[in-house]
């Protein structure tokens, strides 16, 4: 009974500590399909159920598994992920939907969004980093897997509110500042990923394959992910991991642990048990431990330990009767008892004195004996752990062998696809998502966005393969110094034109304008100075009138006016006077003076 209680409270000791010393590991995962301003995506909310469940079976504590978020929906997700992550060891937020990267941040789409203007991806999307501050508190790993690098619809219909600004292709690429942080990329920055044929993307399919494995380090993991994902794309989407962990292995699924010193008898339940039996060291233990378990390797060897305590109870009766002979023996001496009656006492302590040896002699025996078999306990169960040891650092070996040779037959396979099928590759151009099934209005209409996203072209994009995008594309050609044919919209055109992350032709401003970065801005010269044919400031010159044609026509048309007109009455300026006339006076109007008989005389006509 005793046993049993002891066995108990170490059970109870050891369940009770177990919670308490685990560490927590917590998971949000969020999947966008049902986008109201642009077409559904078909995979996100599959993708999403797939890897909440994988986190499940992973042993999560908590696996919060949340499907096409309002923008509001997935601030609070994030938010109430954050205190969840704040006693974790580990916290993973899994995202599939769209992403949009605007001057080398990274935004999550949220399925409300309109981003009408670039300046909207501010107010209705939620940034990269928002992401990170909530699983910033784990102590041990910090998770972000973000499936969101597909071909963003918003983007061809997004009006910049500066006429420079690019919308990236993809996501850009970031560098975690907290330790233990890693950032996987279903795509590698600035490239686009696949959302799939099938139920789920690529990249989450060789997630949940890859990632769970026990012991499996989360290093590894993303690199075996990576070759699927190149595998099942034909190598057109590569997978790409940013941030960095420490020396150990770190496993999103922890191997089982293997018991170190393995006993002979695999039971090792009874092995538990023969140790605390051993430790308690009593009759009543070891009959108990007998009683539960008759037979095998620790039974035999109870049954040595058994026979050592019944030596020693033998050896402790005969030294006690020993004891008493000899107690008696000095009592018939002291009373000066018949001879017989002490011959006969000292005989008997004789005899108690030679049980007593051989007690002491048998003891020492059956010690012996229990101690060789505990020897050969201990032997035998280092011998079965060196041997798991040994197989189980061979299923390693074999397991990385079996990994490597598998890379290894990949890569081959790889290089032999690019050998047979003569392929022209472009360096650091990253193959084209567009199908070819395109019709050539629509090729030309998406190169003729790259055109306008680089800075070549500032036409509207509307597919006519005209003289202004055939100007363009020679444009580029001579600033990004490609050879690409002018007078045709192809996919290879349109993948060299997207591998550029920026502006490749130089901006151009009207008169009286000038670039400054990316932006056309007024020139402004100071007072007295005005902006010349050749965008400088120069000195205003004052100049005289001078009559131009126009100017002289119409003076002549109005001295013409004037000479039609009938001549007015007009004075002469001559002076009359007489007597008559009560003194002097001017000539009236239409008069004249004249002289006859030597007077001056008025005559009106």
């Amino acid at each position: 009974m005793r046993l049993r209680l002891f066995v108990l409270l170490i059970f109870a000791i050891c369940v009770g500590a177990g919670p308490a010393l685990a560490e927590k590991r917590v998971a949000l995962v969020m999947g966008n399909s049902a986008y109201k301003n642009v077409a559904r995506l078909a995979n996100p909310a599959n993708d999403a159920t797939l890897v909440g469940g994988m986190f499940r079976k992973a042993g999560f504590d908590t696996v919060d598994i949340k499907l096409d978020l309002n923008g509001s929906e997935m601030r609070r997700a994030l938010r109430d992920f954050g205190g969840k992550a704040r006693d974790a060891g580990v916290a993973v937020v899994y995202y599939a939907g769209h992403g949009i990267e605007l001057d080398g941040v990274n935004y999550l789409i949220p399925t409300d969004a309109t981003l009408e203007t670039d300046s909207d991806v501010l107010d209705e999307t939620i940034a990269l980093d928002r992401a990170l501050f909530a699983v910033e508190p784990a102590k041990q790993l910090r998770l972000i897997i973000l499936d969101a690098c597909r071909d963003n619809p918003f983007a061809k219909t997004m009006k910049r509110t500066i006429a420079s600004r690019a919308i990236g292709r993809g996501l850009a690429k970031v560098e975690p500042t907290s330790p233990n942080t890693m950032i996987a990329f279903a795509a590698k920055a600035g490239s686009t990923a696949s959302d799939g044929d099938s139920k789920n993307s690529p990249f989450a399919a060789a997630l949940v394959e890859r990632l769970p494995t026990p012991g499996l380090d989360l290093r590894k993991a993303f690199g075996f992910v990576r070759d699927d994902v190149l595998k099942n794309t034909g190598y057109k989407q590569e997978p790409f991991v940013y941030g960095s962990l420490g020396g150990d292995d770190v496993p999103l699924v922890a191997v089982k642990p293997v018991v170190t010193g393995p006993q002979a008898n695999p039971d090792s339940e009874i092995r538990r048990d023969y140790e605390l039996a051993l430790q308690l060291g009593t009759r009543d233990g070891w009959t108990a431990f007998l009683n539960r378990f008759p037979s095998g390797f620790y039974s035999d060897l109870a049954k040595g330990q058994l026979n050592k305590i019944a030596a020693e109870e033998t050896r402790a009766a005969a030294a006690e009767k020993a004891r008493q002979a000899e107690e008696e023996k000095a009592r018939l001496a002291s009373d000066r008892a018949k001879k017989a009656e002490q011959e006969k006492a000292a005989a008997a302590a004789k005899a108690a004195e030679d049980a007593k040896a051989a007690a002491e002699k048998a003891k020492q025996i059956e010690e012996a004996k229990a101690a060789a078999a505990e020897q050969r306990r201990k032997d035998a169960e280092a011998a079965v752990a060196k041997t798991l040891a040994d197989k189980e650092a061979a299923e390693k070996a074999l397991a990385e062998k079996i990994a490597n040779d598998k890379a290894a037959a990949e890569l081959a396979a790889r290089q032999a696809n690019d050998k047979a099928q003569g392929e022209q590759k472009v360096a650091a151009v990253t193959p084209t998502q567009s199908p070819p099934s395109l019709s050539p209005q629509e090729t030309a209409k998406l190169v003729q966005s790259e055109l306008r996203r680089v800075g070549c072209l500032a036409a509207a994009a509307d597919g006519d393969w005209n003289a202004s995008s055939l100007r363009s594309l020679t444009l580029f050609n001579q600033y990004a110094g490609t050879k690409l044919d002018p007078k045709l919209a192809s996919f290879d055109a349109l993948d060299i034109i997207k591998s550029k992350p920026g502006r490749v032709c130089p901006l151009v401003c009207n008169r009286g304008f000038k670039a400054d970065g990316d932006t056309c801005v007024k020139i402004t010269c100071r007072a007295g100075y005005r902006v010349n044919d050749d965008n400088g400031c120069e000195k205003v010159q004052d100049k005289k009138p001078v009559a131009t044609r126009e100017d002289a026509n119409k003076r002549d048309a109005e001295r013409k006016q004037v000479e039609s007109r009938p001549a007015k009455p007009q004075t002469s300026g001559q002076i009359v006077c007489g007597v008559g006339i009560g003194g002097c006076r001017p000539v009236r109007p239409g008069c004249r003076l004249e002289q006859k008989n030597s007077t001056n005389v008025e005559v009106c006509n």
